[in-house]
């Protein structure tokens, strides 16, 4: 199968199709529901589209705690189902669908209390690895293992001792949120999707009630397309009621935000060898190994202003210092902060006013003829997600389709990435770089990194790291711009890479270079290149200052600061 490159040329190419002949199914928004949505209609052979207001998983979708997971937690409110369908979705991702992107991460669970809280919470998590095993879904993991506090302080030295009279091991997986929808998309475009970002969709085309497709603006070109389509597919998450209010209604249901935040800090700053995840008395909290960092996270209130750039608050960062150093035996401080995120979960509302109670279920409905909507969910569940969307949307169409085949339908990088694993090696002798960087683009690409490595045969200084983000291969930004589909320097730093998060300047001292190397590609000028590099600069400092505000209205406001590089 030929891989699909996402460059300016293509995108240009797909808008065009998309307004030539009318499609079977046109998907809107590219996060990963949106992104999964695309790659179903188009492996069951329908004529696809997927379009884009900003960046693939610019909202929602780049902003999680980076975890595939079962739902531990949802094991206890009882939700077997939700546990059950997403442990299988874990097992297919982690053995089949994207071995690259998804990998086992082990977590620590502190007992407080001796007898009892061992007794119960070791029989939540045997249920949770039998749930796992007994579909088949569960090779890929270790099963859990009980502690004792001695045992537990040697696996995680950074506890206080009297934090803990035991502990349970257990194992989730964890992914790169962003990269993985990136993959989608491209899996999609390979299969013949016809896919474009920065393509917002300013309304729907009607015929009496049906809907038959959308007028699509091209936010980077100024030109406008209408795109005809048999069925429509409202995949846009917590801006669901906007998209269905171009219709003339909300819908059957509604779709409420919930504002979560994560702290990034350096590895060094948390003696511990696994992951550790903590009761709060709202709901849990995580500190989830990341590379050469921790991601620490999350808190779950309700959000009702700008759903672009949700800020993270003063009130919001202490939060969650105050809770998981509560635990630790040498606190964390604001200055051990290198990165700070914020998204919203796409709840869909229920009786209870508190948004850790709202649904996290998903749910799909037809509410005129022509548009299909599907809303909440949990990102381990996209693919099931996915197929019931399409599901609905072939009952609107007049034609015998093929069944949901994408269990089967391995994201490209998969084929051949165990093979070039047990050669990285070899391929870092013919190369010339460290084993290491061999592991790290494997581990982003898959079996696709061969492509980021012919980048470096034919310009060697592409090989080099980036001067202020040595963790990255400036061939790995000319890449996000000639084949991910990156438009902007943000796309860039925030999401093909995650250098915003990762280094303490916020990406602010690798923003030129990276633009540089991007500006080739994309055809900019040098004046095109200063107003990448401010407008960086402007999102960077307006984020901090949000996050010395004291509670949301005021960090909203400050974040609002910083304009898009491209007014939506």
């Amino acid at each position: 199968m030929r891989t699909a490159t996402l460059g300016p040329a293509q995108r240009a190419e797909s808008l065009a199709a998309m307004a030539e002949r009318e499609l079977d199914v046109l998907v809107v928004g590219a996060g990963v529901v949106g992104a999964g949505t695309a790659l179903d209609a188009v492996t069951r052979g329908l004529s696809t589209g997927l379009v884009e207001a900003r960046d693939w998983a610019s909202g929602t979708s780049s902003r999680s705690s980076k975890l595939i997971h079962g739902g531990l937690r949802y094991l206890e409110m009882l939700d077997f189902t939700l546990v059950r369908e997403a442990l299988k979705e874990r097992g297919l991702l982690l053995e089949r669908l994207a071995p690259h992107l998804v990998k086992p991460v082990p977590f620590l669970y502190p007992l407080q209390h001796k007898g009892w809280e061992r007794l119960y919470a070791g029989s939540g998590v045997a249920l949770y690895d039998a749930m796992s095993m007994a579909r088949g879904h569960g090779r890929g993991l270790p099963t859990h293992r009980h502690l004792s506090r001695r045992h537990a302080l040697r696996v995680a030295p950074a506890l206080k001792k009297d934090a803990l009279v035991g502990a349970l091991q257990y194992y989730d997986a964890q992914m790169d949120d962003a990269r993985y929808v990136a993959t989608l998309v491209r899996t999609a475009s390979s299969y013949g999707a016809k896919v474009a970002n920065r393509a917002r969709v300013t309304g729907f085309l009607r015929e009496g009630e049906r809907v038959v497709g959308a007028r699509v603006r091209d936010v980077e070109a100024g030109g406008e397309y209408e795109i005809r389509a048999r069925q429509v597919v409202n995949a846009t998450g917590v801006w669901t009621d906007d998209t269905q209010a171009m219709v003339g209604e909300r819908g059957q249901f509604h779709v409420r935000a919930s504002k979560g935040i994560h702290l990034v800090v350096p590895k060094d700053r948390i003696n511990s060898s696994t992951g550790l995840i903590l009761r709060t008395e709202k709901s849990v909290l995580f500190v989830i190994p990341w590379g050469r960092h921790w991601i620490v996270g999350t808190t779950d209130t309700d959000w009702d202003l700008d759903k672009a750039h949700p800020a993270a608050s003063s009130a919001d960062i202490d939060y969650l210092l105050e809770h998981v150093n509560s635990v630790l035996s040498v606190p964390l401080t604001r200055d051990d902060v290198q990165g700070v995120y914020a998204g919203l979960r796409p709840l869909l509302a229920g009786e209870s006013d508190a948004t850790s109670k709202l649904s996290r279920e998903h749910t799909v409905a037809h509410p005129v003829p022509g548009l299909v909507v599907v809303a909440g969910g949990k990102y381990t569940t996209y693919r099931v997600m996915a197929k019931d969307a399409v599901d609905e949307a072939v009952h609107g169409l007049d034609a015998r389709v093929a069944e949901c085949v994408t269990e089967d339908v391995p994201l490209l990088g998969a084929e051949g990435y165990r093979a070039l694993w047990n050669a990285r090696a070899r391929i870092a002798a013919r190369t010339g770089l460290h084993v290491v960087r061999v592991e790290h683009l494997l581990n982003r690409y898959g079996s696709m990194a061969e492509e980021v490595l012919d980048l470096i045969v034919a310009d060697p200084s592409l090989g080099e790291a980036l001067h202020a983000a040595d963790d990255y291969l400036r061939a790995e930004i000319v890449y996000a711009a000639s084949h991910e589909g990156a438009r902007h320097l943000d796309d860039v730093l925030t999401r093909r890479t995650r250098i915003s998060i990762e280094t303490f300047d916020r990406g602010t001292r690798s923003a030129r270079e990276a633009a540089e190397l991007m500006a080739p590609v994309l055809g900019w000028d040098k004046d095109q290149i200063e107003r990448e590099v401010e407008h960086y600069e402007k999102r960077v400092e307006a984020e901090r200052e949000s996050q010395r505000q004291p509670d949301d209205l005021t960090a909203d406001a400050a974040r609002l600061g910083a304009p898009d590089i491209v007014p939506l």
